[in-house]
């Protein structure tokens, strides 16, 4: 049979990438450490870690069978707390991607409050514009917009509704004038964002009978989302972004909306994770407190009834 303690020397030696650093985290000797990794493989018949005295890295099958690591032990810790009566007592570490604007400028505060109902919580932060590979990076569960293109992932709905809405600065409209139709943004600077190397450069809305679609150029383009929300409210140009991402500079007038009256393409927000087996309590507890802080910033939208 497996021992948790094999599997949590495996999985912390994969994480810090050193078989001494997760021995010292651990209390354990080297030898120890070294003797429960062995173990594990010996009773799964396959290499997991490839060590040398310099490096050490994971094998196909090693990186193949971490997440299961992880959720196993994860699920240890679960039922004991549900045995001990504080099932919403969490603790441990969560790893969680997110885009790279809605994590530095909306998630950071939320996720401060979150520990703060949660003291004995670790978290660690991945922020990326890229789609985390989840199921070879050390991730539990990343927040994406849109629905994954996997359809073995799985998708938890933290804002259903929320779109794309078009804005740009005060200072920019002061000198540029606003657009009174999508046909005049091909007269506007517009600020674009690259993913996975394709330009976003088509403009989708609808005006609740017909879908519109504009072609647009500017000046400048960046493949990480921060730095065109950042361009936009340094008067650059118009700008196309998720409402979560902009709803704060909306409402303190960094940002204005544009043509409300559109509506911009759906961008719901959601939580995701490779197996359903990683969607423990503290994943639950967490999409709950996003959800409840996302509906907040929801009523707040133009399209929003």
């Amino acid at each position: 049979m497996l021992r948790s303690d094999d599997l949590q020397v495996f999985v912390l030696t994969a994480e810090l990438g050193s078989l001494s650093a997760a021995a010292r985290q651990l209390e354990l000797s080297p030898a120890v450490a070294s003797a429960a990794l062995k173990r594990l493989e010996v009773q799964l018949g396959c290499r997991l870690l490839v060590r040398s005295t310099r490096s050490l890295r994971l094998t196909d099958d090693g990186e193949a069978y971490l997440p299961h690591a992880r959720s196993a032990l994860q699920s240890l810790i679960e039922g004991q707390q549900l045995l001990a009566g504080g099932k919403a007592n969490i603790s441990g570490t969560l790893q969680l991607s997110a885009p790279s604007d809605f994590g530095r400028n909306v998630l950071l505060p939320w996720l401060d409050e979150f520990q703060l109902q949660h003291p004995r919580l670790s978290l660690r932060l991945l922020l990326a514009d890229r789609n985390a590979d989840l199921f070879r990076q050390s991730v539990d569960v990343a927040l994406r917009y849109g629905l994954p293109e996997d359809s073995s992932l799985v998708a938890l709905s933290v804002a259903a509704t929320n779109r794309r809405v078009l804005c740009a600065s005060p200072g920019y409209l002061g000198e540029h004038g606003s657009p009174r139709s999508i046909a005049e943004l091909a007269d506007h600077n517009c600020l674009r964002f690259m993913l996975a190397g394709r330009v976003h450069e088509r403009w989708c809305f609808s005006d609740g009978r017909r879908q519109l679609e504009q072609a647009v150029s500017g000046d400048r383009i960046s493949d990480d989302a921060d730095v065109v929300r950042r361009w936009a409210l340094a008067g650059q140009g118009v700008v196309y972004k998720s409402w979560l991402d902009i709803a704060q500079d909306v409402q303190t007038g960094r940002l204005v909306v544009l043509l409300p009256e559109l509506l911009g393409e759906p961008a719901p927000l959601n939580l995701i994770c490779a197996h359903r087996a990683h969607l423990g309590e503290r994943v639950r507890l967490l999409r709950e407190h996003l959800v409840e802080r996302c509906q907040v910033l929801m009523q707040l939208a133009p399209f929003s009834s």
